[in-house]
């Protein structure tokens, strides 16, 4: 060891300095460049509206677009580039080149002329000083035209009938208001969309034309739209849907030349299964193309969707075939692919924290089409161990906790209730999951606890945006046993110091309830974009059942420790919310803030004094409280080395005695991009305030600082900041986080600040809390790993 650290110290700041020499030759970028180019530092735009600004940025041409100020990914792809001849980090200099500039200047002249400067002029100013180039655009915009007289000319009777009457948008031509490109843009598109809902199947884009006159006095401009009809006709067919032909290609492969459609139609749809795999029903179901309403491209986008999302198909076609009887009939054709019907996967994950290590092995298997209704069933075998690192000893010394589960979920494409309900899956595929489950967990020394899991759950969405999941039926079996020896003094200690959570782990018991979960604005959760986003769940237990209990039982007293039973087991009865709300706030160019709060609370009442032991809230973790481990942070000022006296009981203890009934957690979070080109993705940083804490609120729990206490809440937050590293793969991103402690209300209020101790007496305070809680040791830094953003 002592050599080690010799040869440590010997090379570690000669290596440090020629990285820092290293870093700020690569960041000179002229050193890489002809002697006769510039590169671009600065890029202004001068004189025009400050809103129209930033979009004018996008008019120029990227590569002459100068790096940050910062110049990292330019320094990054030097650094690389000199070492490994490699350009996948970091972004080459921008080198001036006058073509790309004048190119910039009328893109940016025409783009003014799009919003009503139509007397707009740009000029360019190139300055070059020891080959740095500064290029300055400047505009005179001149005055802004505004839409003066709009007139429409549409020769059907129809279409103008539709337009005027019908037409389910708002126009963006009126009178008064400033001249826009974009907003003729969107007033053909809105158009174009009309048309094709009301049946107007040929119709296209082109029909829509605008004719702007502004040699106007006074900055004024009049539009005049035409909306023309087919040549040689003197109108546009509206379309009525005929008969329907859904088609299954045979196999996976996709369809042969010989072909035999069923001849059986039943209500307008002949269905044709080549393949012999599907029921007609489950796919039937979601073709919204009805024979004999007016065609809508809107129900025919719905088809798309909906048999994309059954799972089952490779590949959707919708094609029409023209009636020969009838001159408006559009005949569907649609042609389904099948895809791979069995799939099997091995899955492998390595959860890794500051203190912890585990890793956890799943086997999958999943049939898409079990019964040949596109039902979706899925049988998991999962086993995983965890282990507590840095005491000394190798990796996997110190098991603590060995957890294994099997589970079977069948997922059926559509809601299984006893009545109709009307244009199922409009918005979303509604969805019955039936689900089964084991659950065996094991904590060394400690407990070894089992359940047997049971649900039948709705989920429905109401908009693309408003998601519903209801779960009737919840079925919960849970038992345990106690492992430690309660005849030794530390294993009595022990199971005294935590006889609140040892009753709740050894309780053989259940839980017949309900759920239901809602959300908004889960679907923009990965879209920078600013929104507000609410989850709010609830969960109740054991009403109707004492109900029951009260009908064909006696009196019971729960305090006393006399429940109420169902078939020879006491059933709990609780009601257990939660929230989370999240502002997403847009801040432009890959940068985007996030506060969150997040709550819930677990009460129990009639038959139970507490919430099962599984609906515990904890705190910390890679998605809460980032400073710290997950289930290391409270409840409230709950101390370990005060609370377990011996290194033992902390030992037996670990993860378990961290719970509480109640949980607040607060944080902000600020997301931007750190490097354009890392190894083909993006590299985004982030930066982060956390804090929070659980809390008991039942009565029984020994240890008085564990409960909330709304005088002395400002004592029993826990507060961590830190940063972040994302890389992003557009298809999911790794994350990395470190915390960093700041206020720990595991210590006396005037000791909370622990951030002092970093710089501070740090050694002789680690030592000092090693000492008193060992095998703990205090870490001001936590490290993360996750797949995925927090939230």
């Amino acid at each position: 060891m002592k050599a080690y650290s010799i040869c440590k110290k010997k090379f570690q700041f000669p290596a440090i300095l020629l990285f820092i020499i290293l870093f700020a030759a690569a960041c000179s970028s002229t050193k890489f460049i002809e002697s006769n180019q510039s590169i671009v530092k600065v890029i202004e735009i001068d004189s025009i509206p400050s809103r129209y600004n930033e979009e004018a940025q996008n008019y120029i041409q990227k590569d002459i677009r100068p790096a940050s100020r910062l110049g990292i990914n330019v320094g990054l792809y030097n650094i690389f580039y000199t070492l490994f001849k490699t350009k996948s980090v970091g972004k080459k200099a921008p080198v001036l080149d006058s073509t790309l500039v004048e190119i910039s200047r009328g893109q940016i002249e025409k783009y003014l002329m799009s919003k009503g400067y139509f007397m707009a002029k740009v000029k360019s100013v190139i300055k070059v000083k020891n080959q740095r180039a500064q290029v300055d655009f400047i505009a005179t915009p001149g005055p802004a035209f505004f839409i003066g007289k709009v007139t429409t000319t549409i020769p059907d009777t129809a279409v103008r009938k539709l337009y005027k009457e019908d037409k389910s948008f708002n126009s963006h031509l009126h009178e008064g208001v400033q001249y826009d490109d974009d907003s003729l843009s969107v007033e053909r598109e809105q158009i174009y969309t009309m048309m094709k809902e009301h049946g107007y199947y040929d119709f296209s884009r082109p029909y829509v034309r605008f004719e702007v006159d502004s040699t106007m006095n006074k900055s004024r401009a009049n539009v005049a739209l035409f909306i023309d009809t087919p040549a040689n006709k003197g109108s546009h067919t509206q379309y009525m849907i005929g008969e329907t032909n859904i088609l299954v290609a045979p196999s996976t492969e996709g369809f042969t030349d010989s072909i035999t459609l069923n001849p059986r139609i039943f209500r307008g749809i002949r269905y044709t299964d080549l393949s012999k795999r599907f029921r007609r029903n489950p796919i039937v179901r979601y073709d919204f193309l009805k024979q004999g309403e007016v065609y809508d491209v809107n129900k025919e986008t719905l088809t798309y969707d909906r048999l994309y999302e059954l799972n089952v198909f490779k590949n959707v076609k919708i094609e029409y075939v023209k009636s020969k009887d009838s001159a408006n009939i559009l005949n569907p054709l649609i042609q389904l692919t099948p895809q791979k019907r069995m799939s099997n996967r091995v899955e492998g994950e390595v959860p890794f924290n500051a203190g912890t290590v585990g890793f956890t092995l799943s086997n999958t298997y999943t049939n898409n089409n079990i019964f040949r209704g596109a039902e979706r069933f899925e049988f998991q075998v999962k086993g995983g161990l965890q282990s507590r690192i840095g005491q000394g000893g190798s990796l996997f010394s110190d098991i603590y906790q060995r957890d294994f589960s099997v589970s079977a979920n069948l997922a059926v494409p559509r809601l299984m209730v006893p009545f109709s309900i009307p244009l199922m899956g409009k918005n979303g595929m509604p969805t019955t999951t039936f689900s089964t489950s084991y659950i065996y967990s094991l904590q060394k020394d400690f407990f070894v606890r089992r359940a047997l899991l049971n649900s039948i759950t709705y989920e429905w969405v109401e908009t693309k945006s408003k998601l519903h999941s209801f779960t009737p039926l919840n079925f919960e079996y849970r038992f345990g046993g106690l492992l430690i020896d309660t005849t030794t003094i530390d294993g009595r200690t022990t199971f005294l110091n935590n006889i609140y959570n040892i009753n709740l782990l050894t309780r053989k018991d259940l839980t017949i309830g309900m759920k239901y979960a809602y959300s908004l604005n889960a679907n923009k959760l990965l879209l920078n974009k600013s929104f507000i986003y609410f989850r709010g769940n609830i969960d109740i237990a054991g009403n109707m059942l004492d109900g029951i209990s009260r009908i064909i039982d006696t009196k019971h007293d729960p305090s006393q420790g006399d429940y109420a039973k169902i078939l020879g087991l006491p059933f709990n009865q609780y009601v257990r919310p939660e929230v989370d709300i999240r502002w997403y706030k847009n801040l432009g160019l890959d940068r985007q803030f996030i506060a969150r709060i997040n709550g819930g609370v677990g009460v129990a009442y009639g038959n139970s004094v507490a919430v099962p032991f599984e609906k515990l809230f904890f705190a910390g973790g890679a998605s809460g409280v980032r400073a710290w481990q997950a289930r290391t942070l409270g409840p409230g000022n709950y101390n370990r080395g005060v609370s377990l006296p011996t290194e033992q009981q902390r030992r037996i203890s670990y993860g378990i005695d961290q719970l509480g009934q109640m949980h607040i957690e607060a944080n902000l979070e600020y997301r931007y991009k750190l490097i354009d080109n890392f190894f083909g993705a993006k590299l985004k940083g982030a930066v982060f305030l956390d804090a929070g804490n659980v809390w008991n609120i039942s009565p029984g729990n020994p240890n008085p600082e564990t409960y909330f206490n709304f005088k002395n809440l400002g004592n029993q937050i826990g507060v961590g900041t830190g940063v972040g590293f994302r890389y992003d793969l557009q298809y999911f991103v790794f994350r990395f986080d470190v915390g960093l402690k700041l206020r720990d209300p595991q210590f006396e209020p005037k000791n909370q600040w622990v951030i002092e101790k970093l710089f501070s007496g740090r050694k002789e305070f680690q030592d000092a809390y090693k000492l008193a809680n060992s095998p703990d040791s205090y870490r001001f830094f936590q490290y993360n790993f996750g797949i995925g953003l927090p939230f």
